[in-house]
């Protein structure tokens, strides 16, 4: 195990990788008409150009050619004077000439660096919040945004409401003296994909707790010393994923057959899985399963 591995504050998704000072827009945006740089969202995709081999995004005023997209710019943030907006664009909407739109999904083999991949998983939360605020869930009466905050209010009922993290835990579970680590598969997934245990925290739940509860639920075993690795913001759609190491303190595997298919040990130095470098599950896996 690698106990000197960098902190996980810093995978794709987590504004704590963006350099240059980015400053969220959550008192409003830079003064005068949009400008700056657009995260024009298409799906799960941001529209890029290609200049010279690098991805960039389109910068300046409005960029022409994006007609087909919906609502007003939404301002993300800023570096210093210079704004990123938002634009969210059908999904067979026809791109301009000297466009493409790239993935921010790690799992379908994204080609975006670092900074761009963190914005527009930004992006695509931002769009989100939007298209489930704009009425009140107490009263349903249209909402409006609260001064200096992403949050929304309701003028009838004075109810207030801010933008939805889904807290979830993924765990490994070690086996330490026998050298192993359990996981688990879904039937829907590709064959031979096997993955960490994971789920969403209760209500009255402590992260810990969640992991033992899920745990056992999922693969029916115990778990002793659970170890904080570190969390990422997962925006599909909403999720902060904390990551655990767990060891394991007995029990046979019994599989909860309405979440899993499968669910076995595996030598720690042969897992069947790979994940992508942009998820926590890989941080977790590159950095822990060296027993």
């Amino acid at each position: 195990m690698n106990e000197m591995a960098p902190l996980a504050a810093y995978l794709p998704f987590n504004r704590g990788c963006l350099k240059n000072g980015f400053e969220p827009a959550k008192r409003g945006a830079v003064a005068g008409a949009p400008k700056g740089r657009w995260l024009i969202m298409q799906e799960q995709s941001v529209v890029v150009g290609t200049d010279g081999h690098e991805i960039s995004l389109p910068e300046g005023e409005r960029p022409a050619g994006f007609d087909a997209a919906t609502g007003e710019p939404a301002c993300l943030g800023h570096c210093g004077d210079e704004a990123f907006w938002v634009l969210a664009l059908p999904k067979d909407a026809p791109l301009p000439p000297g466009y493409h739109a790239e993935t921010i999904v790690p799992m379908r083999g994204t080609k975006l660096p670092d900074d761009l991949l963190t914005l527009g998983g930004m992006a695509a939360q931002l769009l989100w919040w939007e298209s489930t605020s704009g009425f009140c869930p107490r009263c349903g009466d249209a909402t409006t945004r609260i001064v200096g905050e992403w949050g929304k209010q309701c003028p009838r009922c004075a109810y207030e409401h801010y933008p939805h993290l889904h807290p979830c835990t993924i765990t490994m579970i070690r086996d330490t003296p026998n050298r192993r680590v359990l996981l688990a598969r879904k039937a829907e997934w590709a064959p031979g994909r096997y993955a960490l245990v994971a789920g969403f925290v209760d209500n009255g739940e402590s992260l810990e707790g969640c992991v033992r509860r899920e745990v056992m639920e999922e693969v029916g075993v115990e778990v002793g010393e659970i170890r904080y690795v570190g969390s990422q913001n997962w925006p599909f759609p909403s999720q902060l994923m904390c990551g655990f190491v767990a060891e394991y303190a007995g029990g046979d595997i019994a599989v909860d057959t309405t979440e899993l298919e499968d669910a076995r040990w595996f030598p720690a130095d042969e897992l069947p899985i790979r994940p992508s470098r942009h998820s926590i599950a890989g941080y977790i896996i590159a950095n822990f399963s060296r027993l």
